[in-house]
């Protein structure tokens, strides 16, 4: 996955609706918010088990509402001028440190 790539297509979507002036990172991070909730929603009252085999139809809105999940997620670090890869590296290396494997 190429992260700047998706974050420069990203820009010209919104560029090309003229969407600029409402993209700020509050307003990101708010409406990820909502497609967060819209992705634990398909998850509501289920068992364990039953959230681990969706039916296909399921399954296809799940990647629907991760994808709209991570394209916000990819906003924001965009706006917000943070390295994404850099981030997720940087993280991995604290949990590493804070949750060693026995």
């Amino acid at each position: 996955m190429d992260i700047v790539n998706l974050q420069q297509r990203l820009r010209a979507f919104s560029a090309a609706r003229q969407w600029q002036p409402y993209q700020t990172p509050k307003n990101l991070a708010m409406a990820m918010v909502v497609e967060a909730a819209e992705l634990v929603e398909i998850f509501q009252w289920l068992t364990p088990e039953q959230s681990r085999e969706l039916e296909p139809a399921q399954r296809e809105h799940l990647g629907e509402e991760i994808a709209d999940v991570m394209l916000y997620l990819l906003q924001i670090a965009d706006q917000s001028g943070i390295d994404v890869e850099r981030a997720v590296e940087r993280k991995f290396a604290k949990n590493a440190l804070k949750y060693p494997a026995p």
